[in-house]
């Protein structure tokens, strides 16, 4: 579907983003690498505000309407969103305000059997950007327009998986 704007013919279809990963870990504790080491295995270079030469933690306020914060070793912290949803082990959807105009992020963790974990991720909201945030860079050239999200949230996760294999007891 599309609709024509002064000339420019604009595509309406912002579908979510999809990204899945499976991890040899049972859920509770894939969810608990996830939030409690979030600022160690996160890839902080592009993926956050401050990179990490700035940033001393990244913490996760456990409840609906606490928020995801990058801490800075200046004393500045830089919201990345708000939790609208927060039920451990099974999951969490937050606002991802890196975006400019808030999307959200949701984070859904299924036990497949008592050692394994799939991790699902889903972005959504692109309908609420303007066509300059959707075309603007993130972390990686070419916004949600060029396909930087979907390069940006399996190397997330990749680097989440590899994390979840590092704790293993």
């Amino acid at each position: 579907m599309s609709s024509e704007t002064y000339g420019e013919v604009v595509d309406l279809a912002r579908p979510p983003i999809h990204r899945s990963t499976v991890v040899a870990a049972a859920r509770e504790r894939t969810f608990r690498v996830f939030v409690d080491r979030l600022a160690e295995w996160w890839p902080l270079d592009p993926f956050s505000l401050g990179g990490s030469d700035r940033i001393a933690s990244v913490t996760v306020d456990r409840r609906v309407g606490g928020t995801v914060t990058e801490h800075w070793h200046d004393g500045s912290s830089h919201d990345w969103g708000t939790l609208l949803a927060w039920d451990p082990p099974v999951g969490l959807t937050m606002t991802w305000n890196v975006t400019g105009t808030p999307t959200e992020v949701e984070l859904r963790f299924v036990a497949l059997d008592g050692t394994t974990t799939r991790v699902d991720l889903e972005h959504r909201g692109w309908e609420r950007l303007s066509l300059e945030e959707l075309r603007a860079a993130c972390a990686l050239p070419g916004g949600y327009s060029g396909g930087a999200f979907e390069r940006g949230w399996a190397t997330i996760l990749g680097a989440f998986a590899d994390a979840v294999r590092e704790d293993a007891p």
